[in-house]
């Protein structure tokens, strides 16, 4: 029996089986041979091509003793597998590799915590090794599966649970290090493994999160290296980290969505802290050229949850806001419109949702309990919204934001122009007027800060006249908005935190007000748009329901303009439109409330105040401070600080004789008579240019244009009593007598004369521009009267029978018989 006494002598066997079989003791408790270990390992190192055969024969008693339950010889084979591993770098280590990862997929099988963990700290050693060559068939799916298990471990011992799932953790860890990198492993960033590594490092962040809300007690840890690596929570987001930043931008789709995902099915967007705070951990991971990419996804994300409760709605807008919070500091890419877009959708159909629960309320006959907190809840997602916009633009630069503040513009629904993003019909007027006020409320926070060269730049056309007729509507909160807007861009030296409040200001100059000499193209700004300005906080003066806010605002617009784009030229004009405010006052053709009277008399005081002081001019500053003074004694409730008091004592009327309460445009004009000022233009009353916004825009905020027109029309038809004018004596007298017809025909030439040489261009042209359109009006009426059915040549009025009987009705033209004569 040659061959049984062959298998029986130790001699005869191969020298590396001899070598393996000596580094394990009789008692497994002693340990690894040293002596036999380094043996062993010099004989691997000399003759590397049997590498592989030492691993494959390592790998079969491991397998034997994992069955035997010989767990001592189990930690003696990978110890001896680590050594092996770390002392050998040849070619010839990648067979060897693969019956180390045999092995170590072994343990990971098995139920036992503690070859699990014995397994992962193993496999982390191999993971640290560089390698000098790539691999092209080694895959990695079973440890991704295994590792990611790991961390859902559930053992009923939180110590061994811990243990397990830092292990878990680790050997993700491990995975990551070793393929990220090598591009033969690009696998790793597919979908069926992202679907596992990302889920397995948030379960064990948000894990330490619930129980920390719960109230965890704090244990005492020895140094912070240790307590991270006994600490599953602080481990997975250090790995979470180290993945998120070897992301190329290919693979940021595939990283972020499962985060999405898992956020969705743990249900982490209401409340949201963990979800802000996970993105907060990806934005300030990934490179900054790739966060717009993680912008696009959760936008993505928002479309997708575009019917779900308003709270998750809200979670994801602010988990949104803290993205581009950070991303705006860096690079944004071509995603700034894009992100707009999205927002001002979503506000669209929050505003939908809140007036379909409000109509669905008041039309049910029962109001239920839980219909005011739904209400508010969409406030809540209308609020984030609106922040969100706010911060990411207010965070743009200032070429960026100017073009984020046309495309908020264009979205703002105006009576009068074409709005192709809201359908206003469908919203109804409360709609239209939320969703103003919002965008209005947007563009306060985008603007807050932007400084512009130029007012051209920073107020182009296409921006003025959708803003300027939102002014014009009858609703104070709008034209509170606008007038914020138009202060944040106007007032480039922050001078407007000086001028809080209307008040008749004593002492100017002790506000330290910050100015610079207008420029050329700031002069070429007002030139073309300075009258549309001054006739916008005219008409805007003017309105019933104008409250403090409203007068306050309005003088800090005429300060800022005076302080930003104030010449000697328009200082005239200033001048002029704050008297023409008082002679409106004073007049009263519209019938307004004595409170608003009152309101333009002190704004007119507080303005006038503050202008005489700034142009530093002592005579004006006396005749200013005289009518002042006179009206604190006489007339106080024309002054700010008492008309706008809770109980101020509003006289009937104001009395227009006493001359000496009112400002005087003859004495101003003689205190700037001298150098530098046309003190002639003074006596040239201010008259609004009118513009095509009064016939469609201005007098009614959320009414139908066609019956805005029809009560224009009306209301201007003149009374058929007034036509007929009663002939008698004294009428033939005076049309009799011509004297003084010449004299009134020359006082009429001179002063069309005296205004084409003295006033302004845009004046003269808004003057004509009012004239045509009179005319247009005019016209237009007389074409309305004259278009009617036209009669029955034959007189022959047919009469309809029922209940409609006696009416006549009138016979249609192609049913007309003319008569020969008239027949070509």
């Amino acid at each position: 029996m040659p061959s049984g006494v062959c298998g029986c002598c130790g001699p005869l066997r191969p020298r590396y089986k001899r070598l393996v079989d000596n580094i394990f003791p009789e008692d497994p408790k002693d340990g690894l041979v040293k002596s036999d270990m380094e043996k062993l390992t010099f004989y691997a190192v000399s003759a590397p091509e049997k590498l592989d055969r030492i691993g494959a024969y390592l790998a079969e008693r491991l397998s034997r003793d994992v069955v035997r339950h010989r767990y001592g010889y189990v930690v003696i084979a990978m110890e001896a597998l680590d050594q092996l591993l770390m002392a050998c770098h040849s070619q010839s280590i990648k067979p060897f590799v693969e019956s180390f990862l045999h092995m170590v997929a072994k343990l990971l099988e098995s139920r036992e915590p503690d070859l699990q963990v014995l397994g992962t700290n193993s496999f982390v050693k191999f993971a640290n090794i560089e390698e000098d060559t790539p691999s092209y068939h080694r895959r990695y799916d079973f440890f991704v599966s295994q590792f990611s298990a790991m961390c859902h471990s559930t053992h009923d011992d939180p110590e061994t649970r811990t243990r397990i799932r830092v292990a878990g953790i680790k050997g993700l860890q491990g995975v990551v290090r070793k393929t990220v990198n090598d591009e033969l492993q690009a696998i790793i960033w597919e979908p069926q493994h992202m679907d596992k590594l990302i889920p397995s490092m948030l379960f064990n962040m948000q894990d330490a999160e619930d129980l920390d809300r719960a109230g965890r007690p704090v244990t005492p840890s020895g140094s912070a290296q240790d307590s991270e690596e006994e600490n599953p929570s602080a481990l997975a987001e250090s790995c979470f980290r180290e993945l998120l930043g070897r992301a190329a931008y290919g693979n940021m789709k595939n990283a972020v969505r499962p985060i999405l995902v898992h956020l969705d099915n743990h249900r982490l967007w209401d409340p949201n802290e963990f979800a802000v705070s996970c993105f907060r951990i990806i934005m300030y991971s990934i490179q900054a050229q790739h966060s717009h990419h993680v912008i696009q996804q959760v936008l993505g994300h928002l479309d997708t949850h575009n019917k779900n409760t308003p709270r998750v709605r809200a979670g994801i807008v602010q988990v949104l806001l803290e993205t581009v919070a950070i991303a705006a500091k860096g690079s944004v890419g071509p995603t700034v419109l894009e992100v707009f877009n999205t927002l001002l959708k979503h506000l669209r159909m929050s505003v939908d949702f809140e007036l379909g629960e409000s109509s669905r309320r008041n039309s049910s006959t029962s109001v239920s309990s839980g219909g005011r907190p739904k209400e508010s809840e969409e406030r809540i997602v209308q609020n984030a919204i609106i922040q969100t916009i706010g911060f990411f633009g207010g965070n743009l630069p200032d070429y960026q934001r100017a073009e984020v503040m046309m495309f908020i513009m264009g979205k703002v629904p105006v009576y009068g122009t074409p709005c192709h993003t809201l359908d206003t019909v469908k919203i109804g007027h409360q709609g239209t007027k939320r969703i103003q006020t919002m965008l209005l409320s947007s563009l306060i926070m985008v603007t807050s800060g932007f400084k512009s060269k130029t007012m051209a730049a920073a107020l182009p056309q296409p921006f003025l006249d959708p803003l300027f007729s939102i002014s014009l509507m009858e609703d104070s909160e709008l034209r509170q908005l606008v007038l914020e807007i138009l202060l944040n861009i106007i007032d480039r030296h922050d001078n407007r935190a000086k001028l809080r409040g209307i008040r008749v200001i004593p002492n100017v100059a002790a506000l330290k007000i910050k100015r610079e000499k207008i420029s050329k193209q700031d002069v070429s700004f007002m030139k073309k748009h300075g009258q549309q300005l001054y006739r916008h906080i005219y008409l805007g003066s003017k309105e019933e329901d104008n409250n403090q806010k409203n007068f306050e605002l309005l003088f800090t617009t005429l300060a800022v303009l005076t302080i930003e784009l104030a010449n000697e030229e328009v200082v005239i004009d200033l001048i002029r439109l704050a008297i023409a405010l008082q002679d409106m006052a004073l007049a009263n053709e519209e019938n307004m409330p004595m409170s608003i009277r009152c309101g333009i008399m002190a704004l007119v005081a507080a303005y006038l105040n503050f202008l005489s002081q700034m142009v530093a001019n002592p005579p004006l500053c006396q005749h200013v401070s005289k009518v002042i003074d006179l009206r604190n004694m006489d007339a106080p409730y024309l002054l700010p600080e008492h008309v706008f008091r809770e109980k101020c004592p509003y006289p009937e009327d104001l009395d227009k004789e006493d001359s000496m309460l009112y400002f005087q445009t003859a004495d101003m004009a003689e205190c700037l008579a001298g150098p530098g000022y046309n003190a002639e233009r003074l006596s040239l009353p201010y008259i609004p240019q009118v513009t095509d916004e009064d016939r469609l825009t201005r007098r009614k905020s959320f009414v139908d244009t066609i019956s805005l027109q029809v009560d224009i029309l009306s209301n201007s038809l003149p009374d058929k009593s007034e036509l007929a004018e009663e002939i008698t004596f004294e009428t033939l007298k005076k049309a009799i007598d011509t004297t003084g017809l010449e004299e009134q025909e020359k006082e009429k030439r001179r002063q069309v004369m005296e205004r084409f040489q003295k006033a302004p261009f845009e004046e003269i042209a808004a003057h004509c521009e009012s004239k045509a359109n009179m005319l247009h009006d005019r016209l237009a009426q007389i074409f309305e009267l004259t278009i009617r059915p036209p009669p029955s040549p034959s007189g022959v009025v047919s009469l309809t029978t029922g209940h409609s009987q006696g009416q006549g009705q009138s016979v249609p033209v192609y049913e007309m018989k003319f008569p020969d004569l008239c027949v070509y």
